[in-house]
């Protein structure tokens, strides 16, 4: 393609799985919540990594104190439709496939395992070498930040074309500023539907593979 390789990134929570959080379908599970962290976070009160540690305390009050078990729960998120035929299309294609996720990495290695992405950035949980729970998270994705983690993929993994991001919410519009195509899959807010250059509003990845597809030919054909 033109001599250069196509880079999709794909947003997780709300994108490849149908569950709009990995860490609230957690909370979900346990019958917990993060709200009043999320506001002290969306008011600068805390940062990251506090966030996550009151989610994860909350978790292992609950009894929760090993990384299997947040894998288990997250096993049970619903795979978008359209997921690997969407994947699996765009690899064969000769694409890179990234994800970019301020959600859990256990559900992202949940799907890589069904299909290979060539980039997996997701925030973790710190665990000890016997997978007992620390308490505390590890930051990878900065919620406010996501497109200083895309401009550092892209400065660091040569050069790519076109550069595609994928998301749903108002973090991932970050995102779409370096990006040469940003599609909005099923947007939750109006700013995110305006941030992009394209919104998707059925809940099925052919949807999206079908954008790519054609976008992918006509840069062939320029």
């Amino acid at each position: 393609m033109n001599g250069r390789k196509p880079l999709i990134i794909f947003d997780m929570d709300g994108v490849l799985v149908h569950e709009r959080s990995s860490w609230r379908l957690v909370h979900d599970s346990l019958g917990t919540s993060n709200e009043i962290s999320f506001q002290a976070y969306m008011r600068g009160e805390i940062d990251d990594l506090e966030f996550m540690r009151r989610d994860i305390r909350l978790w292992m009050e609950k009894g929760l104190t090993r990384r299997e078990d947040i894998g288990r729960i997250l096993g049970t998120a619903t795979l978008m439709d359209g997921f690997k035929k969407c994947m699996t299309t765009l690899s064969d294609m000769g694409a890179e496939l990234a994800i970019i996720s301020g959600g859990l990495d256990l559900l992202a290695e949940r799907l890589g395992a069904i299909v290979d992405f060539d980039h997996c950035i997701a925030n973790g949980l710190a665990a000890r070498d016997d997978g007992t729970l620390t308490g505390e998270g590890i930051l990878r994705v900065p919620l406010s930040d996501k497109g200083s983690v895309l401009r550092k993929m892209l400065g660091n993994s040569g050069t790519y074309g076109p550069v595609v991001s994928v998301g749903d919410s108002s973090v991932d519009i970050p995102m779409f500023g370096p990006s040469d195509l940003s599609i909005a899959f099923r947007p939750e807010a109006k700013e995110v539907e305006t941030a992009a250059d394209v919104v998707v509003q059925t809940p099925d990845l052919e949807v999206i593979l079908d954008i790519l597809v054609g976008h992918l030919q006509d840069m062939d054909r320029g």
